[in-house]
């Protein structure tokens, strides 16, 4: 069974124009419902929420990617750091179900239907 990355910018802005919210970063807020979320089991057991403390998406607010060796990787942003967990715990639990990372764009929970920032193609083991 693949392991299953969830990527979380934990430096990202709280929203356009605003840095923190009750002294923490957006990302550092929406990196803590993501580990509540992965605590009470609600995401699969093979995706894993790990901090980052930048993914390069700074004119964005709240950051994500989703990645699994032999899979595309998917990064979204302008994610509100309070309201997007739920929507995230969706996506993962796609992305883990899928067979390569791809997740339709109408399959995808509507917050997560725009704000796409890149699609990744994923890396394969060499060819004999």
């Amino acid at each position: 069974m693949s392991q299953h990355t969830l990527f979380v910018c934990t430096s990202c802005n709280f929203a356009t124009g605003q840095r923190e919210h009750l002294g923490q970063r957006g990302g550092y807020h929406l990196w803590q419902s993501l580990l509540q979320c992965q605590q009470q089991e609600q995401l699969p057991p093979t995706v894993r929420v790990q901090p980052v403390e930048c993914l390069s998406a700074c004119n964005r607010f709240c950051t994500i990617a989703l990645a699994s060796p032999e899979k595309t990787t998917l990064m979204f942003g302008d994610l509100p750091a309070l309201d997007s967990a739920t929507a995230i715990v969706q996506l993962a639990t796609q992305y883990a179900a899928s067979g390569d990372g791809v997740i339709p764009r109408k399959d995808r929970p509507a917050l997560l239907q725009k704000g796409i920032l890149a699609r990744i193609p994923p890396v394969l083991p060499p060819q004999a």
